[in-house]
């Protein structure tokens, strides 16, 4: 993989709880935590979307550990 440039989140924490975003040559996304920044999601801009505006609807509010 080609050397990514990795931008943080303006909503994480100075110091702690950092996420961070780039954008390959194709257009896909990438995304990282701080704390383990060798584990790398890999999305579309539309299946991003889709989540960030479940996330804000309530959508997830109710998973729990374990799936249930």
């Amino acid at each position: 993989m080609s050397r990514l440039d990795w931008r943080k989140s303006t909503f994480s924490e100075e110091a702690s709880s950092c996420v961070y975003v780039a954008v390959t040559g194709n257009g896909k996304i990438r995304l990282r935590e701080s704390d383990d920044p060798e584990v790398i999601l890999r999305t579309t801009r539309a299946s991003l979307r889709a989540f960030i505006r479940g996330a804000k609807a309530g959508a997830f509010d109710r998973i729990r550990e374990g799936g249930a």
